[in-house]
């Protein structure tokens, strides 16, 4: 049987706020060394907001974001981020059934980022990592990239550790599978066993054509 993967750490102070009105800087606050903020919101503001505030903090900084799908205005304003430098790079680890629940957002992801930046996988974790040489902060929350006017979470944590854990996990994912595939049940069979509990299943992908 497979392990889950886990990560532990020593405790530390929690601030813990809720925010019902007010854009994502007012909840969220100024970056201080070690942060560690937990956040209820009410739909006032959307995980890009909340990357936007943080990248404008953090300077130039590499983002990993796993998602279980994502909105095309969404897509489309961290594509002008990334273009503008706020981010120097970034990569996804997307829901292996975004491309049949959602075909023209994913084509969209694609043709923004490029099929080298995407993998996918059997998956509803949400967060991500903003990293560069000064911070490196987790993002663990309940949002998907796009509107999400709703009771939502989000908790902020400067903590090289855990940002290590979560990148570790989503290169694995892009180790493993070609780039320009995504994970579909009717296409052949990759070599690649995956353990669900106790039973082994095959991972299979589907070959998608270059996006001109």
């Amino acid at each position: 049987m497979a392990k889950p993967a886990t990560h532990k750490r020593t405790p530390r102070k929690r601030t813990i706020r809720e925010a019902r009105t007010g854009p994502a800087s007012d909840a969220i606050g100024s970056l201080t060394p070690g942060i560690e903020t937990y956040i209820l919101t009410h739909g006032q503001f959307s995980l890009i907001d909340a990357l936007v505030y943080l990248g404008h903090q953090t300077g130039p900084c590499d983002l990993t974001v796993s998602v279980w799908t994502a909105g095309d205005q969404d897509l489309q304003h961290l594509a002008a981020l990334l273009g503008s430098g706020q981010f120097r790079n970034v990569r996804f680890l997307v829901d292996r059934s975004f491309i049949t629940r959602q075909p023209d957002y994913c084509a969209r992801l694609r043709s923004l980022f490029g099929d080298g930046c995407i993998r996918t996988a059997r998956t509803h974790a949400k967060f991500c990592t903003v990293r560069n040489e000064r911070w490196t902060l987790a993002v663990r929350t309940s949002m998907n990239l796009n509107f999400n006017p709703r009771l939502e979470s989000i908790e902020i944590s400067d903590d090289a550790e855990l940002c290590e854990f979560l990148d570790a996990e989503v290169s694995r994912y892009f180790a493993d599978q070609p780039p320009g595939t995504f994970d579909a049940e009717m296409t052949t069979p990759a070599a690649t066993g995956v353990t669900v509990g106790t039973v082994t299943a095959t991972r299979l992908y589907r070959t998608l054509p270059a996006i001109s």
